[in-house]
């Protein structure tokens, strides 16, 4: 609601002309004698029946009891005071009723229009008051919704602060600026190109020594199935010592063991048991760098030709963890795969 708001004029009473009939009623009430001031003495004399034993006790009693004695009291009082007020109102009401007519205050014609233009300004007033009524609860929810969202503005830069308190005690200077964060940025990028480019690299060389390594692995494989052939036929070949069929086969299996042992660079084979085989490969290193030596350790078990366990050290210098590669090849018995992925492992680790 816009608009010029209208403005509240309140009434003005003159002072009324019947003074002189005011100061006869005064007079009247005065010589009554009903006024609370003169019944003093009456006032104090009421009491109580239980009053006069009440003050025999007063000494001897708590005085909490007695605050809240004193309390009652009052109350009692101030009924009594309104139940006097009372009386006297209906008195005098009463009394301006069944009094002569000559005696009654006078009322002119004037009075009564100064009253009706009272009474007309009055509800003019009132009238205002229920048409401003509504355009002040409006700016009052306007400046309610101010104040909330200043008090809210307020709080949040209150936060702000605090926060950029904290950044800066956490960045102290020199702080990075935008050029230097373009500047690093650029770097960065340079760097992880970099960085790509050598990842790509060393894929394509673990492809070829992957490769490289599996053709290695069947060359094993088919000189490993040659050698049981071998074997087998030195068995079922009974001849004497000086038999002279065995030079070549001798010469033959040794080339043979030379090869697989230039192959995968096993260093040495050693059986500690029945059942326990241990194997050296030298893997070899960047330059300067020494060649690094891998041992592993296959334990059968016990009359079988079946892998129960293996252990592998001289990975940890590599910073190689096997232990799912072995754990999976014991499981289905595959002795060359894992010694092949050991190896492969071992010599990727190395190459990087």
């Amino acid at each position: 609601m816009s608009g010029k708001r209208p403005s509240v004029e309140l009434p003005t009473i003159e002072p009324s002309k019947n003074v002189e009939a005011a100061r006869g009623l005064q007079a009247r009430l005065d010589s009554l004698n009903v006024q609370l001031v003169k019944r003093v003495e009456e006032l104090n004399a009421h009491q109580l029946e239980s009053d006069s034993a009440l003050d025999e006790e007063t000494e001897e009693k708590d005085p909490a009891i007695v605050v809240m004695e004193v309390a009652d009291q009052i109350a009692y009082l101030r009924k009594l005071k309104f139940q006097y007020l009372e009386q006297n109102a209906k008195d005098k009401y009463v009394k301006s009723i069944v009094s002569d007519i000559d005696d009654a205050p006078i009322v002119t014609a004037e009075q009564n229009k100064d009253y009706r233009c009272a009474k007309d300004k009055l509800a003019e007033a009132q009238n205002n008051i229920k048409l401003l009524a509504p355009m002040v609860e409006q700016d009052y929810q306007q400046v309610k919704q101010a104040t909330d969202r200043a008090a809210l503005l307020s709080q949040k830069i209150m936060e702000a602060r605090t926060s950029l308190m904290l950044l800066r005690q956490t960045h102290p200077r020199p702080r990075l600026t935008i050029p230097l964060a373009d500047q690093k940025l650029a770097e960065q990028v340079d760097e992880m190109q970099a960085l790509s480019d050598q990842v790509q690299a060393i894929k394509q060389k673990v492809k070829s020594e992957k490769q490289r390594v599996k053709v290695g692995t069947n060359e094993v494989e088919n000189l490993r199935l040659e050698a049981s052939d071998a074997e087998k036929a030195v068995k079922t070949t009974q001849v004497e010592e000086d038999d002279s069929r065995l030079v070549p086969l001798y010469d033959w299996f040794t080339a043979s063991l030379s090869l697989q042992r230039s192959i995968c660079n096993l260093e040495d084979s050693h059986a500690e048991s029945e059942n326990e085989l241990r194997l050296t490969y030298k893997i070899d290193m960047p330059s300067p760098s020494p060649s690094h030596r891998i041992m592993i350790t296959l334990i059968f078990a016990p009359d079988t030709r079946r892998l129960a366990a293996a252990e592998v050290s001289g990975l940890d210098e590599l910073g190689v963890e096997p232990g799912d590669v072995v754990d999976a090849h014991v499981q289905v018995n595959d002795v060359h795969g894992l010694v092949a992925a050991v190896l492969a492992r071992a010599r990727t680790a190395a190459s990087t």
